[in-house]
């Protein structure tokens, strides 16, 4: 459930970010995903317990500016999408080793202080951005296309599902393996379900996928709440 949630808030931040960049001044639209990004982390980080509801907001929420801050990079400063990529790689290297160093740990589940979550967001905003990176560098600077990009990215995840599975990975480490993968994963099936045909996309367009992946996430998450209801405990 996780993993699948996870991917549709990939796609749904990529396809978030190409409509309103088209439908607003590219200013205005990043603007207002900086501060939606904002507001949604003020809000998590106030919160005292799991809330699926306000966790995947925040997820959404770093999808939409993690794929306009990658952008910007190659769109308004001009760098091309293999550096952009690894810029972003670099960055995110540096925020999981100034974790490590500092926390003694990587884990998820032992993010139990509001420092630990401040480096575990800034993670999550570095595989955002260095996904998007990722996933233009191969569909558009490797010119493989957007539909082999999704095949490409997705055999990859399955390296730390069955090195985790049958290979004894660390665990820590498979999971931010796959975490990084996730992104040019979705945000390759929302580019090619919203490109239009000439651009090698099926042409259903932006502002469509991004209500459709919108109600996946409002119904993946609507289960999780379900599910944890079911199981806890009766009074």
């Amino acid at each position: 459930m996780f993993w699948l949630t996870k991917a549709a808030s990939t796609a749904l931040g990529e396809a978030v970010s190409d409509f309103s960049i088209r439908a607003l001044p590219p200013v205005v639209a990043v603007v207002l995903g900086f501060v939606l990004f904002v507001g949604a982390l003020v809000l998590q980080l106030t919160r005292r317990r799991y809330i699926p509801e306000v966790y995947w907001l925040t997820v959404a929420a770093v999808g939409v500016f993690g794929t306009m801050a990658a952008d910007v990079v190659h769109v308004v400063i001009g760098l091309p999408y293999a550096v952009s990529t690894a810029l972003y790689a670099v960055a995110l290297a540096t925020i999981f080793v100034a974790w490590s160093r500092v926390e003694r740990t990587l884990s998820v589940h032992e993010v139990t202080t509001t420092r630990r979550e401040l480096f575990y967001w800034a993670a999550v905003v570095g595989t955002f951005a260095m996904g998007t990176a990722l996933g233009d560098f191969t569909a558009v600077g490797l010119g493989l296309g957007y539909l082999p990009s999704i095949g490409l990215f997705a055999g990859l995840i399955l390296v730390p599902a069955l090195g985790y599975r049958y290979l004894r990975w660390n665990g820590v480490f498979a999971f931010w393996f796959a975490y990084v993968l996730t992104r040019p994963v979705g945000a390759s099936v929302a580019d090619w379900l919203g490109k239009p045909v000439e651009e090698g996309g099926v042409g259903v367009g932006s502002g469509w996928v991004s209500l459709g992946f919108a109600a996946i996430m409002v119904g993946l998450v609507g289960a999780m709440r379900l599910r944890n209801h079911t199981r806890a405990p009766k009074p």
